[in-house]
């Protein structure tokens, strides 16, 4: 049992020595400040141009108090006190918040969302790629309300597009890019009723083969829906759970392979040596499935058979920008959620730290000049980290104080509810008594359930880049797309954009902008 005077003393001993010296100093402050402010009068001169290029980043659940948290552990894990650390996508300089309702909850899930960033229409929970006129699970809601999205219009525009995400490439966030389905879940036939097959529904892996044949680049987990019922899967041969999991017998590899013009170089990959020994000059179409299900954790992750989000990243932009149309990529941190939901926040957290890591790899290999980049979040998740920590206190560690009501320990991490409920002898369980720096730790919560729930407040949006500036205060998330497609000149509005050459490539340089579109306080 830990005392609580030696809680309070380590809590004191830690405030009075992590601050540094030059922090104690005004003018440290008020220096930084100016800087802050110059750099602010800067962004008054508006980057107008032409977007050639589009990366949108989805951190799954990466709500504020997350995107704080991963600020602190980031610095931490580079041995600092963490709070002052500034993570890649801090350095934007535009900042929006985004509504995240769907159009029937007002906490959301990851399909609703997905439609509105993606395809730029709000939709229902559980949906997507289609209209709030299609209902869950209703395959005969679905025709005539299907809705393409960004990574459509990018393609239709000429431009090499692709999809990265740590979970399966058929989960919710990355299938609304191509897919138009009444049901998240419907990963192949095998998890679709008879009802919906009988309608002539597809499921969500078939649509990712045959809805949009020429993706350039997909990349992530979800092999099992790709193959036939039973199918040895090439990595884990024993693993009944990973074998193939089609009723309809096809294999989608093979299918993807023969759409692929015979002159243009197409790869299908499952390991991290694959990918990394790729010349992305020789290749044309990328196929990569890492894992059965949804790719490891990064704390868990294998380095010999399973990239990280940020090599996959680097290879995909490799392999995307030799088009001289340019490209559109969705790159999804996606477990960041799985770990939020199983009331493990160290694996959320590293998960988010490796997907700032991608974004920082991003950044150093494209322009600001003609590369709009958006980093945003479908939800936020119901977690929380307080406590009156001191100043560089382990952001997994404990409050510096106990309960004032059952005299027990707490840590600063805590969710509204989730697994991590415990009640040991009518108590609460007394976290000084397990190891809660583990990676699996379910740190305790209010209210009981299996999985802890999403939270429905509004959520970050951060860009850089032509037109930036354009996500600017508080926003329906289904403008996040209109946005990115004004500023690349694709889609239906195209009023504002030089005239294209003869060979049907943008011009180059500014778009041609109403003033109307600006505030006073923006353009004076």
């Amino acid at each position: 049992m830990i005392s609580p005077f030696l809680v309070l003393a380590i809590g004191t001993c830690l405030t009075n020595s992590l601050v540094p010296e030059k922090e104690k100093d005004p003018k440290y402050w008020r220096d930084q400040a100016q800087e802050t402010l110059k750099y602010a009068l800067e962004l008054q001169k508006l980057n107008t141009n032409v977007a050639k290029n589009v990366i949108m980043f989805l951190g799954d659940g990466m709500g504020v108090s997350t995107v704080t948290a991963t600020r602190i552990l980031k610095g931490q894990l580079h041995h600092n006190p963490g709070e002052e650390t500034r993570l890649e996508m801090d350095k934007f300089p535009f900042v929006a918040l985004s509504k995240t309702y769907n159009t029937n909850a007002q906490v959301p899930d990851s399909a609703g969302t997905a439609t509105a960033y993606l395809c730029g229409v709000k939709a229902n929970e559980g949906t997507v790629g289609v209209s709030a006129a299609t209902e869950r699970s209703r395959c005969n809601t679905t025709q005539g309300n299907e809705v393409t999205s960004i990574l459509r219009w990018a393609k239709d525009a000429g431009k090499s597009v692709g999809i990265v995400t740590t979970t399966r490439v058929n989960h919710a966030t990355p299938s609304a890019a191509y897919a138009h389905s009444a049901d998240r879940d419907w990963y192949s036939d095998n998890e679709m009723p008879p009802e919906a097959l009988s309608q002539g529904c597809k499921d969500i892996a078939y649509q990712l083969v045959h809805n949009i044949r020429d993706i350039d680049v997909i990349m992530g987990g979800g092999r099992k829906y790709m193959y036939p019922k039973n199918k040895t899967d090439v990595e884990y041969e024993i693993d009944e759970k990973a074998r193939g999991t089609r009723l309809d017998g096809l294999d989608l590899v093979n299918i993807w392979k023969s759409f692929k013009p015979r002159h243009k170089h197409s790869h299908f990959i499952w390991n991290r040596t694959e990918l990394l020994t790729l010349d992305p000059h020789n290749v044309d179409y990328l196929l990569g499935l890492f894992e059965p299900g949804d790719m490891e954790y990064e704390l868990n992750r294998n380095n010999v058979t399973d990239p990280s989000l940020s090599e996959m990243v680097v290879v995909a932009i490799q392999i995307l920008r030799k088009n001289p149309k340019g490209f559109f990529l969705l790159v999804e941190g996606g477990r960041i959620d799985h770990g939020h939901h199983e009331g493990k926040a160290k694996q959320a957290l590293h998960e988010a730290v490796e997907m700032d890591r991608a974004i920082g790899q991003a950044g150093s290999m494209t322009s600001l000049e003609d590369t709009l980049t958006v980093v945003t979040a479908d939800h936020s998740h119901v977690f929380t980290f307080g406590g009156y920590t001191p100043r560089g206190n382990s952001i997994f560690g404990l409050a510096p104080m106990l309960s004032d009501t059952d005299k027990k320990p707490f840590t600063a991490i805590l969710y509204g509810n989730g697994p991590g409920y415990k009640v040991v002898g009518g108590e609460r369980e007394n976290v000084s008594m397990v190891d809660y720096a583990h990676n699996n730790y379910q740190a305790q919560s209010a209210v009981p359930l299996r999985h802890e729930t999403h939270g429905g407040e509004d959520v970050a949006v951060f860009s850089k880049g032509p037109m930036a500036h354009l996500l600017h205060g508080v926003h329906e998330q289904n403008y996040i797309p209109h946005v990115m497609a004004y500023a690349a000149c694709i889609g239906a509005n195209l009023d504002h954009c030089a005239p294209a050459s003869s060979a049907g490539s943008l011009a180059a340089g500014p778009l041609l902008l109403p003033l109307a579109l600006f505030p006073l306080s923006i353009l004076f």
